[in-house]
């Protein structure tokens, strides 16, 4: 698989397989227990078909929304994901130049690779950072005051991680990170040369935005599961999500939320957005999937809170399918971390690029010209 030859995230993900060791494709890759929940992300499209309008007359497609007090020209964005380094030197950079293009939104992580202020810098664009609350309360507030002197737009808090997830792969290959020899990933890595020297050979993992306060991550090799039942508040409440919405003063999302009773509460204390997610199918094995319960909470508060779905996004049809549920604005990590993975800088651009385009397509066909034509009379659930 090359990458001019690649043109749906399935091939992406080929690439990636092809150009990763086993230890690091499998930790994009998988999911919790079973992974049934991972599968059902994307599964749960299929129950729904399009309804088209025909002879609408549309020339021009306008792609525009405004979601977390910014206008975007695209209303799918790349959610945060952690340790993008690990799967391609470009990392970060990658996905803020492609954003900035796209004209949307990059999320960045706690854990990610590149520094808050780094990538302040490097664009001007919409900037979302992904937080956790972590058992140092000293470095949760320097994380929010960082952001503020960074220019970043919007604070995600993501709620499904007070303990990790049971990610079975990861313990069968032994991913950690900074990744570490062992006799069962040995081979993989020595097989991946390509790889394994741009790793060695390139400046030192870190995690550059809590690693003044923790070594777990950076010095010290530790698996992803360690690192979140060690480090964050496992008993984090409401009234911590409210502190920090007040703390931060600005548009503000909870993520990870999936009941119509927790996106009441979001409303409640005075969040800008719910991003519907499960993490990827990472963390609860068997938990709906964010489109399944989409049209219950847009019901619920879509009227008073923005309501983002995230996870699971394979094609534009799925963007389509989300915002005629009710969705604003759609995000996803899979989609795009193939693509970094397997050709970087140059395979996120391609990968998000031809959804743009597949959405622009498809927006035409099904006779509108902006997103907010999109409704639920165009869809219709399979028997």
């Amino acid at each position: 698989m090359r990458l001019k030859n690649c043109y749906k995230t399935a091939d992406f993900r080929q690439l990636a397989r092809q150009r990763l060791p086993g230890p690091v494709f499998h930790y994009i890759d998988g999911g919790a227990d079973d992974e049934t929940t991972l599968r059902r992300n994307t599964e749960a499209f299929d129950d729904f078909d399009l309804v088209p309008n025909v002879l609408a007359g549309v020339e021009d497609v306008d792609l525009g929304t405004e979601v977390l007090g910014r206008r975007i020209d695209f209303p799918l964005f790349f959610s945060p994901t952690a340790m993008q380094r690990l799967f391609h030197h470009d990392g970060e950079w990658a996905i803020a130049d492609a954003a900035q293009e796209l004209g949307t939104f990059f999320g960045v992580s706690t854990i990610g690779t590149r520094s808050i202020e780094e990538l302040g810098a490097r664009t001007s664009g919409p900037k979302l950072f992904q937080i956790y609350i972590h058992n140092d309360n000293a470095l949760t507030a320097d994380l929010i005051e960082r952001c503020r002197e960074s220019g970043f737009d919007a604070l995600a808090l993501t709620v499904d991680t007070v303990v990790a997830g049971n990610r079975e792969r990861d313990y069968v290959t032994g991913f950690t990170t900074p990744p570490k020899l062992t006799p069962s990933s040995l081979l993989s890595f020595a097989l991946h040369p390509r790889w394994t020297l741009n790793y060695l050979l390139r400046p030192g993992f870190d995690l550059p935005n809590v690693s003044r306060y923790i070594e777990a991550g950076s010095s010290v090799a530790a698996s992803v599961m360690d690192y979140i039942n060690s480090q964050m508040k496992v008993s984090i409440s409401w009234d911590d999500a409210a502190r920090m919405i007040e703390q931060w003063g600005g548009p503000f999302a909870v993520k990870g939320v999936m009941s119509v009773e927790d996106a009441r509460r979001c409303v409640d204390i005075g969040a800008t957005a719910i991003m519907v997610s499960n993490h990827g199918g990472r963390q609860l094995d068997g938990s709906r999937s964010p489109f399944d319960q989409l049209a219950a909470i847009v019901d619920a508060v879509g009227d008073e809170i923005e309501v983002i779905l995230d996870g699971g996004i394979r094609r534009g049809t799925h963007v389509l399918k989300a915002l005629a549920m009710g969705a604003r604005a759609c995000s996803g990590g899979r989609m795009y971390l193939y693509a970094l993975a397997g050709a970087g800088s140059a395979g996120v651009s391609r990968a998000m690029t031809l959804l743009r385009d597949e959405i622009i397509r498809d927006m035409k066909l099904m006779g509108c010209s902006r997103l907010s034509e999109l409704n639920r009379s165009m869809l219709a659930r399979r028997p």
